[in-house]
Order: C-alpha cells, then structure tokens, then sequence
C-alpha cells in the first residue's frame, strides 16, 4: 500500500542483498588514549599493568609512560630492546626444573603481585603457571638478562630446541603476538608443521634483533650489576 508522494515502481534488493552489498573497509588502527591513527605494523603499545592489558599507543602517547611511576603506574610503555647473553646457557636439567611441557615459553615479573610469572603458547592461548621464588633463582635469577628485566613490560623469551636453549630479553607485547600467532596456526598435538614453521621465522628475527651484551670479567657481583646496567642503558 503506497500513501500520496512516495513511488515504489523501481524493484527492491532482498534485505539481505542491502545488508551485505559489499565489503566494509577494515577499521584503521588508533591511539587507545588520543584516538589519532596509528600504522598497524610498527606502533607502539602500553601495558594496563593492572589488567595485565596492552593498549595500542600513537609515538607522542608512548612518550608520556616510557619511564616507571608515570601515570601513577598504571600505563608503562613497552620499551623495544632485544637482548642475549651468551655467558648464559641453559642445559636439560635447568630446562625440567620450569616443569613447561613445551618448547617455547616466556617469563614477566608483575610488580602488582610481586612475582614471577610463567606462560607458554598452547591451542587455547596463553597457559600461565606460577614459578616459584628458587625455581627462578636456579634457573633463571643469576643472568645478567633478570637483572635487567624490566617488571610488567619485558619478558624473558625462552626457546628449547635439538638440545639447547636460547634466552633472550624482549618486548612483551611480542610475545603475546607469538602466542596469537600459535594460536591461530595450531594443529593436532604439537602444533602442526605450518606453527613450527612460523615459529622459527619468529625467532630467527628475535635473533637478528638481538644485541648480544659484552662478555665481561669476573667480578663482584655488585660491580657486575653496574657495569652492565651502564653498558646498556
């Protein structure tokens, strides 16, 4: 039924035809406190240290929380250093003592609960478990790599593979990029071959990103700390 003015000679478009004539354009990236647009390869990220939640972050935004305390602590930047220390090594027995049932995990201190903790890749995500204050020191606490661990925005990355293990200190936002990589490609019991493949082209660039810090000479301990803490910052 027509009332006066209005035509409806023309024909109609199913309703759904209407709905989904086309593709939408992908929504573009943005800054998640200013709202300017961000590339979506390359830009940086903040950590709700809280929520334990990365926010994406335009470069001037990223400025304002690069350094502890800014914000009140809430939002830390992720910094971008790569790091490997190769005095460190890792044998078998160290690897059995983290109790990780795979091959790949990475380790963050939460300044909020003042612990370790412990994730690796899985089908379902990121599996966390809680490592112990000994554990961490037999394994992992005498690197030079824990000493300059930033709490709650860098990780140690580890990867056990033909019988060694490699350490490197890293952004975490890469490696919770890792784990939705592993996530997405998963297949079967171990992962399938495309994941295992996607995970040494992941770690073949963390080691071209890499710097690897200076063998030094033995030391005190004390003296250690800050001769390394110079030579890197």
């Amino acid at each position: 039924m027509s009332g006066p003015g209005l035509r409806h000679d023309a024909p109609r478009a199913p309703r759904g035809l209407r709905r989904f004539a086309g593709p939408r354009p992908p929504r573009p990236e943005t800054c998640e406190l200013c709202g300017v647009v961000v590339p979506p390869d390359g830009h940086r990220h903040l950590v709700q240290t809280e929520q334990r939640a990365l926010v994406c972050a335009c470069t001037a935004c990223a400025l304002l929380f690069d350094r502890p305390g800014a914000g009140t602590g809430r939002l830390r930047t992720v910094p971008d250093r790569y790091l490997t220390d190769p005095g460190h090594r890792l044998d078998d027995g160290a690897w059995e003592l983290l109790q990780i049932p795979v091959g790949v995990a990475f380790f963050f201190r939460n300044a909020a609960l003042d612990r370790l903790v412990a994730l690796y890749p899985s089908p379902a995500g990121a599996t966390e478990s809680e490592l112990d204050p000994e554990t961490w020191q037999t394994v992992l606490g005498a690197g030079r790599l824990s000493e300059l661990l930033e709490p709650d925005v860098e990780a140690l990355l580890l990867r056990r593979s033909e019988g060694r293990t490699a350490c490197y200190l890293v952004p975490i936002d890469i490696c919770y990029e890792l784990v939705g990589r592993m996530r997405l490609l998963w297949q079967g019991f171990d992962g399938g071959a495309e994941a295992r493949a996607a995970l040494d082209t992941f770690f073949e660039q963390v080691e071209r990103r890499s710097r690897a810090l200076a063998e030094t000479p033995a030391t005190p301990p004390a003296a250690t700390a800050a001769r390394v803490e110079d030579g890197v910052r």
